[in-house]
């Protein structure tokens, strides 16, 4: 009987071992330095309004990812959601002047979720936390100015 109980609670634990950590719980901020903003906007209007501030903050939209067009494409419905990637070359070269390794962190990243209740979130993390783990005083001292101008998008992009 002790034999049993033992085999039952290890195929338990196996069992449990096997459940994915995100079906169980997901931490929507893992990384320090993530900002998540709640909007009263529609997705289609939040994008658009990210749009908007970018250029009117003097940065550029690198490229966007879809994977809400992405699920169309073959014929599947999801809620909108979008990544757009955001910088300029400006900092781009200062950027690999002072660390070539970093240049894998550019563009920074706004990511556009669509909620159920029709509005939409607007999450990214700050450059500081982006550019933080190369330990390096100028870029961090670039980073510190991007923060700045990252905060500003968001702030026109959600109207607060």
């Amino acid at each position: 009987m002790k034999k049993l109980a033992h085999f039952t609670a290890r195929a338990v634990f196996m069992t449990l071992a096997l459940i994915p950590v995100g079906a169980i719980a997901d931490n929507p901020t893992p990384y320090s330095g993530t900002r998540v903003m709640k909007t009263p906007h529609s997705y289609a209007t939040l994008v658009q309004r990210l749009e908007d501030a970018v250029k009117k903050n003097k940065m550029g939209i690198v490229a966007r990812a879809s994977a809400t067009l992405g699920a169309k494409k073959i014929g599947v419905t999801i809620a909108g959601n979008m990544v757009v990637m955001v910088y300029h070359p400006k900092y781009a070269v200062r950027m690999l002047n002072v660390s070539v390794p970093a240049g894998i962190e550019a563009p920074i990243r706004y990511y556009i979720t669509e909620n159920d209740n029709g509005t939409a979130t607007l999450t990214y993390r700050t450059p500081s936390s982006v550019f933080n783990p190369y330990q390096n005083a100028e870029l961090d001292q670039m980073a510190e100015e991007l923060d700045s101008i990252f905060e500003r998008i968001a702030q026109d992009a959600v109207g607060q």
